[in-house]
């Protein structure tokens, strides 16, 4: 009996594996690569099998003859905070570190030496102070400067090179060096000057200077006779103040601007003056309002022997009466 039941069971085991489909051989042969993938496509449906029954995991593999990153993985929220934060952190500028392209022009642009010229004087906004550094030149300025300082230097020529394409300069003051020598064009091209200091120097010879010009200090210098070109300030019609004291001068440059406040002339070698060098002569109601402040002591000249020269002038020169 057990036989019978054991040759039974054999039959039904046979009879199964008989009826169960042959599965196709699978070729990894590299060169077939994309067709095989295809096969296992196939082969291995997955769509009627229930998602809580099994986990499917979609990936891509790539060929191992080409393992290149195509596109980088996207970065975790931290880490681009972290980025967008060093970003928009402001950098120090020491001066010394080496400058990004970025921050070419904050110290200056360089000098003979190839030293920042902000670092060798000092720069606050556009405003650049060189006193007191032994300069024997001028030093390339930025490109914005409107006010200009180099007092105390032992600087003896101005060239025409030194101010140009400076558009914004206002104000330029060498008090104290040593110029004897100043380019005709060093500043005439400058569009807006209107300060000019270069008192206690040993000019002899004054440049042709800008007409837009307010103030203008060339005290204590050695002009003389020659050094001042006739109707130098004859179209200045801004000048306010012009102080020329201490140059050996023998006679008061003319025609002096209507819009002149002040006149200094102290110490020079003035020995006479005409009827018409404040006033018309031909307009006794012409009165030159604003003229106040005129200063000619410390010159050979008598005041007293020119009365009509000061009736339009609202208060008489400051000189000698003898």
């Amino acid at each position: 009996m057990k036989t019978l039941a054991r040759l039974v069971l054999g039959l039904v085991i046979l009879d199964a594996v008989v009826a169960a489909p042959t599965l196709p051989s699978i070729n990894y042969d590299s060169e077939t690569y994309d067709a095989t993938l295809e096969d296992l496509d196939n082969l291995y449906n997955y769509e009627n099998i229930p998602i809580d029954q099994a986990e499917i995991e979609i990936a891509t593999v790539m060929p191992s003859g080409n393992r290149e990153l195509l596109t980088p993985p996207p970065q975790p929220e931290e880490a681009q905070e972290e980025e967008e934060e060093e970003e928009s952190t402001p950098r120090l500028i020491d001066g010394f570190s080496p400058q990004e392209p970025e921050f070419t022009g904050v110290l200056g642009p360089h000098t003979n030496e190839d030293f920042p010229t902000c670092l060798l004087c000092t720069c606050i906004s556009t405003t650049v102070y060189c006193d007191d550094h032994e300069l024997d030149a001028i030093p390339p300025l930025p490109k914005n400067t409107a006010y200009f300082y180099s007092r105390f230097n032992r600087i003896k020529k101005i060239n025409r090179n030194d101010f140009a394409s400076l558009n914004d300069l206002k104000r330029i003051d060498l008090t104290s060096n040593l110029i004897s020598e100043i380019d005709e064009d060093a500043f005439r091209k400058l569009p807006q000057l209107r300060e000019l200091v270069l008192r206690d120097n040993k000019i002899r010879q004054l440049p042709e200077l800008p007409t837009t010009l307010t103030f203008i200090d060339i005290s204590n210098n050695r002009l003389g006779r020659k050094g001042i070109k006739q109707e130098a300030f004859k179209d200045m019609y801004d000048l306010h103040h012009l102080y020329l004291t201490d140059n050996n001068l023998d006679h008061i440059p003319l025609p002096l601007p209507e819009n002149l406040r002040a006149l200094h002339l102290q110490n020079n070698n003035i020995l006479e003056m005409h009827e018409d060098t404040f006033c018309n002569v031909k307009n006794f109601t012409y009165i030159r309002k604003a003229l106040e402040d005129i200063r000619l002591d410390g010159n050979p000249i008598n005041l007293s022997k020119t009365p009509q020269a000061y009736m339009c002038l609202p208060r008489l020169p400051i000189g000698s009466l003898v």
